[in-house]
């Protein structure tokens, strides 16, 4: 404000000037040098003050700035820019003012504001990494948010529901975008790979929907509930942009559910409070971005292993690479790991190095005569829980014996001290009813409604009427709402949506 008045008290001094018959100077003024010279006398300078008078004159820039030097010195020349503006790539300026937004602002920067700052602050290590993927993919960098209000940037953020990582996939979901999720891997753990699956996934949903706010309200609540909601308000929805069609949609009644209502104001309140935390009154100490090389490694290497061949510690090692379960590389395949940056030169040499006892994830033995699985993890050093981690095709009999003869496989405590103790990332937990459950399925080219009706023992015509279809085209990446019959079909379980 003070800059402000200075500028205004010597505009004002020269136009008394000229007003009052001198004639500016002949000899040309010197412009300031001073770099980074301030621009707030631009906006005044550059205004023409003709009113049609004979003496009026017009006051150039470098008049008015010689004249503030000379009264107030450099200071005022070499005073800070103001911040510039932040930018948006999805429309938050149109919705701003909704009555949800605010609140959900009023969430993030007043009740919930540490919890958000610590999110904000993981989002440092991921951001950079989704943002350069989305560009890539020619979407909306600003769609990181949408990772940020699922799961806090929290790769191991598990939900009720059997969602898992920043994106908060199902498992048959994730399969459907190309992710592994099976008893050793869950990709959706990792940052990278499931970034590169939600991008997908969020295409196919665009593409269906014609807008990222209606793609974004089907990722969270299903794409046929919003597809049957556009067509139920098809009224209150006509002539609206895609954006805008959804809010239509959202206060035309309650049929979506109040999650999904909330789902885009508070993606829309998280992007505007994540572009500007000062001045939301929040400091974020961000975490340094995701950085990593990547080596090659056997099957059923042993994480502790790997630590050491790249001179890293286990945590480092574990916090690179959430997606791994059981301590160890899938023992079906060789593998690419990440390490810490730098640390990827002479690994396979180290590793070579290592003592068989280290490289080695299990031990085998056979179970004898009378043994348990109580008796054999006494054996090997182990909860009975770790050790029916590694042999999950044990069956005991009514007694509690196993069958005499059988191998097993006794892990490492260093491979068990690796592991994580979650539940199989297989079983999800489907809404059920009398009639079945209902799943969603991503149609893949070739599909048709018949099929995908034959395979979840259900009608096309049911498919259509749960979808809100007026026609059974399909289209590659379309998302279907399935509600499956008593009696399931006998083919593999399918992709399905989120």
């Amino acid at each position: 404000m003070l800059v402000k008045a200075r500028v205004a008290v010597v505009t004002m001094a020269v136009l008394v000037t000229a007003c009052h018959g001198s004639k500016p100077n002949q000899a040309p003024i010197p412009e300031t040098a001073s770099p980074g010279a301030l621009d707030t006398t631009t906006s005044l300078a550059n205004i023409p003050l003709d009113s049609g008078r004979p003496d009026s004159v017009h006051v150039a820039q470098h008049d008015v700035t010689h004249e503030a030097v000379k009264i107030f010195g450099d200071s005022l020349a070499t005073a800070p820019a103001a911040a510039a503006e932040p930018k948006w790539d999805i429309d938050v300026r149109s919705f701003e003012t909704h009555d949800r937004v605010v609140y959900f602002v009023g969430r993030f920067t007043g009740p919930s504001s540490d919890r958000f700052a610590e999110e904000l602050a993981r989002g440092g290590r991921y951001e950079p990494i989704i943002r350069r993927k989305l560009r890539a993919a020619g979407m909306p960098e600003d769609m990181t948010y949408l990772a940020l209000i699922e799961s806090g940037y929290n790769p191991h953020a598990y939900s009720s529901a059997a969602a898992v990582g920043l994106w908060q996939f199902m498992a048959s979901t994730a399969r459907g975008t190309g992710m592994r999720v099976d008893w050793w891997i869950d990709d959706r753990r990792d940052p990278v790979r499931s970034t590169d699956g939600a991008i997908k996934f969020l295409g196919w949903l665009k593409e269906q929907f014609g807008s990222y706010y209606l793609a974004a309200a089907a990722y969270n609540g299903g794409a046929g509930r919003v597809s049957r909601g556009l067509k139920r308000y098809a009224d209150e929805v006509e002539g609206e942009s895609g954006d805008s069609a959804f809010f239509s949609m959202a206060a035309a009644g309650n049929y979506l559910r109040a999650e999904t209502r909330d789902y885009v104001p508070k993606l829309i309140a998280a992007a505007l409070v994540a572009k500007e935390p000062e001045k939301y009154g929040l400091k974020v100490n961000y975490l340094p971005e995701l950085v990593y090389d990547s080596v090659e490694v056997g099957p059923a290497t042993p994480l502790v292993a790997i630590a050491k061949a790249a001179s890293a510690s286990l945590a480092d090692i574990q916090d690179l690479n959430p997606q791994v379960l059981r301590g160890v590389t899938p023992p079906d395949q060789r593998f690419m790991i990440r390490v810490p940056k730098g640390h990827a030169d002479g690994f396979d040499s180290v590793y070579a190095q290592l003592a068989s006892s280290d490289r080695a994830a299990f031990t085998r033995s056979s179970v004898k005569k009378g043994e348990t699985m109580t008796s054999i993890a006494q054996r090997a050093g182990v909860s009975v829980r770790s050790l029916t981690w590694y042999n999950r095709n044990l069956k005991p009999t009514k007694r509690g014996h196993l069958t005499q003869g059988q191998v097993v496989l006794l892990p490492s405590s260093a491979v068990v001290a690796g592991a994580l103790d979650i539940p199989d990332p297989s079983v999800e937990k489907w809404g059920s009813s009398k009639r079945g459950s209902t799943v969603t399925h991503v149609v893949v080219k070739g599909e048709t409604l018949g099929r995908i009706a034959l395979r979840y023992g259900t009608t096309v015509t049911g498919l259509m009427r749960l979808n809100g279809m007026s026609g059974s085209r399909l289209i590659p990446g379309q998302v279907l709402i399935v509600k499956t019959g008593q009696r399931r079909s006998t083919h593999k379980k399918s992709k399905a949506a989120r």
